[in-house]
């Protein structure tokens, strides 16, 4: 059961649902996300993590910590980035500020996370000193 959630043009969160595709709790989850647009992407970002990172959007249950492997497509880009990441912020359903539900994945400290944190500021480009909110911050 493997999904594949898509962000719209107008840069509102992605609908989509994730599985898990090992029947052992202990394994970890697989996501697929496609990010169809800059403006998108620029609410998915996480640039405040060292490593950077990406907010999903789920109503699935995480904890801080829990490992969560990714296959990350990028606007403009045909390339699927595969990244194993650990979950570093949580927004819980109805929260008080009206936040999207969901978890922020933080990219790992090697070769491969420094690679998608790099294309991904490439991409943003000027947009990363925008004041705009994200689904985040």
């Amino acid at each position: 059961m493997s999904t594949s959630p898509s962000f719209s043009p107008s840069g509102s969160p992605p609908v989509w649902s994730d599985s898990v595709l090992a029947s052992a709790a202990s394994r970890p989850s697989v996501v697929q996300l496609t990010i169809k647009d800059k403006s998108s992407l620029f609410s998915a970002y996480m640039p405040l993590l060292k490593d950077g990172g990406i907010f999903i959007q789920t109503s699935r249950d995480y904890a801080l910590g829990d490992e969560l492997y990714l296959l990350l497509t990028l606007p403009e880009d045909p390339q699927r980035y595969a990244v194993a990441g650990l979950v570093a912020w949580v927004t819980p359903a109805n929260t008080l500020t009206g936040r999207t539900q969901g978890v922020g994945i933080r990219f790992p400290s090697d070769a491969r996370g420094a690679a998608v944190k790099r294309k991904i500021e490439d991409s943003l480009g000027a947009l990363l000193l925008s004041d705009r909110l994200n689904l985040t911050v």
